[in-house]
């Protein structure tokens, strides 16, 4: 897979082009360590089925894909899920500081 196909453009930045392009990414690790589909199920502690519609579907609990993750050493990457505001200019970065609001709003 060349480096293209882990880019998403806004266009296709869609629930099912997300997760099969995660379980791409995946197929690689679990190819690049060498583990087969049974193999990389075993050690995460998921049903073979299971792993497979990931592959097939890119369908998987969250709980299923960090036990993924653990068992290929990629658990580090949740970390950065949603772990901090990008800013595109100065501008972003002062019109949010300026905001005091740090919960949600209600609905009515």
């Amino acid at each position: 897979m060349d480096i293209n196909n882990n880019i998403l453009l806004l266009n296709d930045a869609n629930p099912y082009n997300i997760s099969m392009s995660i379980a791409a990414r995946i197929k690689e690790r679990r190819l690049e360590q060498g583990y087969t589909q049974k193999k990389l199920a075993s050690l995460s502690g998921i049903p073979l089925p299971t792993y497979r519609r990931l592959e097939q579907q890119g369908e998987i609990s969250l709980r299923s894909l960090i036990l993924i993750a653990i068992a290929l050493d990629m658990e580090a990457d949740f970390n950065q899920l949603f772990s901090a505001t990008t800013y595109t200019s100065i501008d972003d970065v002062l019109q949010k500081s300026s905001k005091k609001r740090k919960r949600g709003i209600h609905n009515r």
